[in-house]
């Protein structure tokens, strides 16, 4: 059984949708927020990510940061303006990036539910960035962000998305990356149809937000002196696994740990087959391409029982090769989504930032069940959903 709740949504009016609704604040740096704010007083990243309204160097975790986050939400508020639904609804949330098209329910789903793990995690969480998102929900007395859930399909879902999708929608904008984002208002009178429908689910699993997950629950226990309320629900938007659309997450790494770039290459060859050439995306499970020195790469990983090529390429080439024992806290790799392309790869590597770059096949989203139905965890980046939720289009106040 899966529960989950209306809620009262704190949005923007119709003419304001557009100006309002940003990128993840977890998706770009504070240049780049700063840059896509810039002669944009309503940009939600104003409330997201509110550095960028402050002196460069200003310490992103700073008391001032998150003191101007409370105030930026306020401000908002009045001049967007935000308005609060004045009954508790569900949504349909609806993407559109080139010929994709996935169709989600937005919602409150159970804290109890994600600690008792029926809402399925796939990726460890850091505390620091647990503690940034904790103490901005506390700040501004909301959740902005939603929670990407997935789900295996479901007719009866289906069935309600289709229903509430037949009336004009709420917002229909076209975001800068030209990603459209179409929003319904699901009708009260169907509210219980939409409870009936998700409590038949097993479980739910986080595709994408696994922090702010994890802070929704930090903040719930922060505020359980409270009593039971809206803290002990999080804002997610649940799609059906048949809809979501997975990219690569892929690697590049600093330096080759002393070696040449043909010692690198020959200690490769020694563990695996490695093929001269080849795309730069590689075409199935099992392939990497690798670009070094100027040039790709195909490299073919072991077989591994079940194994993901993150988990394959983690052991064989990053430990063994390159002295990378844990990416979660080595500075000497760094992620790229694959929605960037691998020219963006290339140019890591020609720029000399970096001396190697990996380009995976994306992860399944039947790896990620079968990862987070046996209650394992995958490397950390090994998934990049796209296209992603906007921010500001709906919040939970708490």
């Amino acid at each position: 059984m899966s529960a989950i709740y209306p809620f009262r949504a704190l949005r923007p009016v119709p003419k304001s949708a557009a100006a309002v609704a940003s990128v993840p604040y977890d998706v770009v740096n504070t240049e780049e927020a700063r840059a896509l704010a810039e002669g944009n007083p309503l940009s939600f990243l104003r409330v997201s990510r509110p550095e960028l309204d402050l002196p460069p160097g200003t310490d992103s975790h700073g008391d001032a940061v998150y003191d101007l986050a409370t105030r930026n939400f306020a401000r908002l508020k009045d001049l967007a303006p935000l308005v609060v639904e004045d009954e508790a609804s569900f949504y349909v949330y609806r993407l559109h990036m080139g010929t994709h098209v996935q169709s989600g329910v937005a919602a409150c789903f159970s804290i109890d539910e994600y600690d008792r793990d029926l809402v399925k995690k796939h990726e460890k969480t850091r505390p620091d960035k647990e503690d940034d998102r904790t103490r901005h929900m506390l700040a501004i007395g909301a959740q902005t962000g939603p929670v990407f859930l997935t789900y295996r399909a479901s007719t009866a879902i289906d069935a309600v998305v289709t229903s509430a999708t037949q009336a004009d929608p709420l917002y229909d904008i076209v975001a800068p990356d030209e990603v459209r984002h179409q929003l319904w208002r699901v009708p009260v009178a169907m509210n219980q149809a939409v409870v009936d429908a998700f409590a038949a689910l097993d479980s739910l699993y986080i595709a994408d937000g696994h922090h702010r997950a994890a802070s929704a629950a930090r903040t719930r226990r922060s505020l359980a002196e409270n009593g039971p309320g809206e803290h002990d629900r999080v804002l997610a938007v649940a799609f059906p696994d048949n809809q979501v659309q997975v990219l690569s997450y892929n690697r590049v790494v600093r330096d080759l740990h002393g070696l040449t770039a043909n010692e690198f290459l020959g200690s490769l060859k020694r563990r695996l087959t490695v093929t001269e050439g080849g795309p730069a995306t590689p075409a199935r499970k099992g392939d990497v391409a690798m670009y070094l020195a100027g040039a790709w790469h195909t490299l073919t990983l072991p077989a591994g029982s079940h194994s993901l090529d993150v988990d394959i390429l983690e052991s064989t080439i990053l430990e063994s090769v390159l002295g990378i024992y844990d990416v979660r806290t080595d500075k000497r790799i760094d992620f790229v989504g694959g929605i960037r392309g691998t020219a963006a790869l290339e140019q890591l590597v020609t720029s000399k930032s970096f001396a190697v770059a990996f380009s995976m096949f994306p992860v399944s989203v039947a790896d990620l069940m079968r990862v987070s139905d046996a209650g394992e965890i995958m490397p950390p980046k090994s998934t990049w959903f796209e296209p992603k939720l906007r921010d500001g289009l709906l919040s939970h106040l708490l």
